[in-house]
């Protein structure tokens, strides 16, 4: 920036590393959505599993489509 009688000021200290950040993460951007895509796949797989151990642990018979659910969540499990 100019100054007043013609000289150089130096930026202020979080110009320059806003500026390597902006560039940064336009460069990442792909990294990151890959790292998001394996996110989202764990919480799924969280999920499921939250769900059959939800299944497992009920004491009153399941329904037919539970066990239907129950079957297919461990058969996905033990496929992995």
């Amino acid at each position: 920036m100019p100054s007043v009688n013609g000289e150089n000021e130096t930026r202020p200290v979080g110009v320059k590393a806003a500026k390597a950040a902006t560039s940064k993460g336009k460069r990442s951007l792909v990294d990151e959505g890959k790292n998001l895509q394996q996110v989202l796949v764990l919480k799924q797989e969280v999920n499921k599993t939250k769900l059959l151990d939800s299944l497992l642990s009920r004491t009153e018979p399941l329904t037919e489509l539970e066990v239907a659910l129950k079957d297919k969540l461990i058969t996905e499990m033990l496929s992995m």
